[in-house]
């Protein structure tokens, strides 16, 4: 007997990495999937830019966690070579310290040989490091991560509980680190992963020293072409998968029967829906397109969150190649802590900021003509501060300062492409709460439960995925929020079939 199909057809919102990844995975348990970006482009924050020539990311630039992708593939029967070519840089990135500058390696017997060279020692406590770095994976991204956080019930896990006891959610990644080294280099190496879970050393879980084995473990890679090829990826197998993506389309409000969203509007057109799941800004749907009486937090709760940092960012088209840049080069040259604590304690632009130089074109001849660099800086900065065209100036002719002291090279007299791009647009594009770049920092008080829920409470058929729910910013994680969100509405919301 055929059952009637209830609940099938689902509006995803934004087609960023989240909303990409829960599309494809609601279509293949069966869903009417119709994805509605507001850009003109696919990738939200990952989108590509072209200018001259040149190709630059916009937004992430670092493929790390493979595992992640290669899992997410493996639900489709696909594997990340159906869609793109995917390498390991070595070295992984160059650190430029105030005095001296090093390349770490890809090969772990090379790293450890690095660690003593800077520190007698530290080769054997780096080993005893990510062994406990390693547990923290196996356990947080097995355990942890996927889990939807809806109830404390979820981590009654005996493996779980008994894990928890071993990952230092108590202790923040600051003292972990200063446990093990005592180098200043090596303890800023050790605390540039935490850069992208948005939050500072003393503020962050020891927990989150999983990320170390993500970096100098399971290491740097590199999809050819640049982040955009992922997004080409899953763009390509939500259309085999029958996902409907509908680009240029910003949602502008709901229409509700009850306590259910029946359809969703957007500046061109309406479509009626079953469920929708919000991709774009968690805040912006939740306080400017719910009414007062769906939303699931009010204007207090979400000034009391935490932010992670917002980014000036530069992408450059320069029409010769310049030395001493690597791939990924981290400017660790000034105070790490002042940085930090003008992002986080004192809002601020940064008085000596440290930055960070994309040059894909290192390692990828089809991202810039022959002979030409493709630069992409960036300079971590508070969030909901005031963005003016002569601050950018001002940090621009700093970074120049500090580049072409760095290569040797004239810079600035061989830029033929330059454009900026700071809260404004990160507002303008994607509605981003405080012209904040990744999301919520991952403080123990913003984790798992702790995160805005990724349910809305008063309607039964609104969910939130990306990176102001759980698990958190990054991309690996948006990709696993993605699924989190897809396999709840199975739970909630099955297809009936024969």
């Amino acid at each position: 007997m055929q059952t009637k199909n209830f609940h099938s057809r689902v509006v995803v919102i934004g087609a960023g990495f989240s909303g990409l990844s829960c599309s494809c995975h609601l279509a293949k348990l069966g869903y009417q999937v119709t994805l509605l970006e507001k850009n003109e482009l696919p990738g939200g924050r990952a989108r590509s830019y072209t200018d001259q020539g040149f190709t630059w990311d916009m937004g992430p630039s670092w493929y790390w966690m493979p595992d992640v992708f290669d899992k997410f593939f493996n639900t489709f029967d696909r594997k990340v070579e159906d869609y793109y070519q995917l390498d390991r840089l070595n070295p992984s990135y160059r650190i430029k310290f105030k005095d001296d500058t090093i390349d770490i390696p890809a090969s772990m017997v090379e790293l450890e040989t690095l660690f003593e060279s800077i520190e007698a020692g530290s080769s054997k406590k780096l080993r005893s490091f990510l062994k406990q770095a390693k547990f923290k994976y196996d356990v947080g991204v097995k355990k942890l991560v996927y889990k939807p956080s809806r109830s404390l019930l979820e981590f009654v896990d005996a493996q779980l509980l008994l894990g928890l006891l071993k990952m230092d959610v108590f202790t923040s990644i600051a003292k972990h680190v200063r446990k093990h080294f005592k180098d200043e280099r090596l303890i800023q190496l050790m605390e540039f992963p935490i850069l992208f879970l948005g939050a500072t050393a003393e503020n962050t879980p020891a927990l989150y020293s999983l990320m170390n084995y993500a970096d100098l473990s399971l290491g740097t890679w590199y999809p050819k072409g640049g982040m955009s090829a992922v997004v080409k990826g899953m763009v390509e197998l939500a259309k085999e998968l029958g996902v409907d993506i509908k680009l240029g389309e910003e949602v502008t409000e709901f229409s509700f029967q009850g306590k259910m969203i029946s359809t969703v509007k957007t500046l061109k057109s309406s479509y009626e829906c079953d469920m929708v799941v919000a991709g774009a800004d968690y805040h912006h749907i939740d306080q400017h397109i719910l009414p007062k009486s769906f939303q699931n937090y009010d204007k207090k709760y979400w000034d009391s969150r935490v932010l992670a940092p917002s980014s000036l960012l530069f992408y450059l088209g320069v029409d010769k190649q310049l030395p001493n840049l690597e791939h990924h080069t981290l400017f660790f040259d000034e105070d790490f802590r002042q940085h930090a604590s003008e992002i986080y304690d004192t809002p601020q632009w940064p008085s000596k900021p440290l930055l960070y130089v994309s040059a894909t074109s290192k390692t990828d001849d089809s991202v810039a003509p022959k002979g030409k660099e493709n630069l992409v800086v960036l300079i971590p900065v508070a969030p909901d501060i005031e963005d003016t065209p002569e601050i950018r100036e001002k940090y621009f002719n700093l970074i120049m300062d500090k580049l072409e002291e760095f290569t040797g090279e004239n810079i600035r007299d061989h830029i033929i492409s330059k454009r900026s791009y700071a809260h404004k647009e990160f507002i303008e594009d994607y509605h981003s709460f405080k012209g904040n770049a990744y999301g919520l920092a991952n403080t123990l008080l913003q984790t798992a439960i702790l995160k805005p829920s990724l349910k809305n409470k008063k309607l039964k058929n609104l969910y939130y995925t990306g990176q102001l729910t759980v698990p958190g910013p990054g991309v690996p994680p948006s990709l696993i929020s993605g699924e989190v969100v897809a396999k709840e509405i199975g739970k909630d919301f099955p297809i009936f079939k024969n």
